[in-house]
């Protein structure tokens, strides 16, 4: 099963997490410190809420969640036959999860990933690499558009992907 992903940031989680579930009707398929995530069969969407105060109401990144890495590398061998750019993250850790990933950008900046979650992780994640070698993110440490502390712990300010 695919489904979009929609990564949106919000100024206050919790008020985010109270409007989303009456919304979907639907409490979150996970929750940690300034992150959640609700994961919707019908129609098949990955909502992802980051804690992002001064960002709230605006696309963090777009996402589309496969089933397996090999369909992953199916869509990296699709995407540069089509001849984007594809920057490929294997065994990252992101959002609290390890991942088999490839990202895209659109013509507005937008960032796209195709991703299959491998298993859970405690903590949100590491830099991607690519974004911090194109200064679109702190050496401190990004994952899907959102700084992280020291603790691996979303942070206030960040950039989007």
């Amino acid at each position: 099963m695919s489904r979009i992903q929609l990564a949106l940031n919000v100024d206050h989680l919790e008020s985010a997490v109270t409007f989303y579930s009456k919304l979907l009707g639907a409490e979150p398929a996970k929750r940690k410190p300034g992150y959640a995530n609700f994961a919707i069969a019908e129609p098949p969407l990955k909502l992802v809420l980051l804690e992002n105060p001064g960002k709230g109401g605006s696309l963090n990144h777009l996402g589309v969640e496969v089933d397996s890495t090999d369909e992953v590398h199916a869509e990296i061998a699709r995407l540069s036959g089509e001849g984007l750019f594809t920057d490929e993250e294997m065994g990252t850790t992101c959002c609290f999860a390890t991942q088999d990933k490839v990202w895209v950008t659109g013509p507005g900046g937008e960032r796209w990933e195709v991703y299959t979650v491998l298993a859970d992780s405690e903590t949100f994640g590491i830099s991607p690499k690519a974004l911090v070698d194109a200064g679109q993110a702190p050496a401190g440490g990004v994952c899907c558009g959102t700084a992280s502390t020291g603790a691996d712990q979303p942070a206030t300010a960040a950039a989007c992907c």
